[in-house]
């Protein structure tokens, strides 16, 4: 059987409390909001690529306290990023890393409802491409 591949993928995140989040991923992350379903919120990360914040009273999944999901973004401007969310007192996990097993720099955040985030920019060019428009 033939499958036809994807069009786009959304990554959905919970939470106790929708309205407590939204400021985080529309004014910190400044992602575009591209459909507002009242009790869940799609934003653009990239041309294909979606992250959806749910109430979780009305969503298929609750929220956790501890939550075992990393968010990727990727981008080649790690250190203004890094600096705009220290500016926004958001809790960084870690400082800029390049990790010795991985061509990577990168580091870590807490964002809303406990979820991980890193902020991640690759070092090998071959790889760069794939992950850049």
């Amino acid at each position: 059987m033939d499958f036809s591949k994807f069009d786009s993928q959304i990554t959905f995140l919970y939470f106790k409390n929708l309205n407590e989040a939204i400021p985080f991923f529309e004014e910190i992350l400044n992602l575009e909001l591209v459909d507002d379903q009242g009790t869940a919120r799609l934003y653009r990360i990239s041309s294909g690529a979606f992250i959806g914040i749910v109430d979780e009273k009305t969503g298929h999944c609750k929220s956790q306290d501890k939550n075992a999901v990393l968010i990727t973004l990727v981008t080649d401007d790690l250190q203004t990023w890094y600096e705009r969310l220290k500016r926004h007192k958001v809790q960084l996990e870690t400082s800029i890393q390049c990790p010795q097993d991985f061509p990577v720099e990168c580091f870590f955040f807490r964002g809303p409802g406990g979820y991980e985030f890193e902020i991640q920019k690759f070092l090998k060019e071959d790889t760069r491409k794939v992950f850049h428009k």
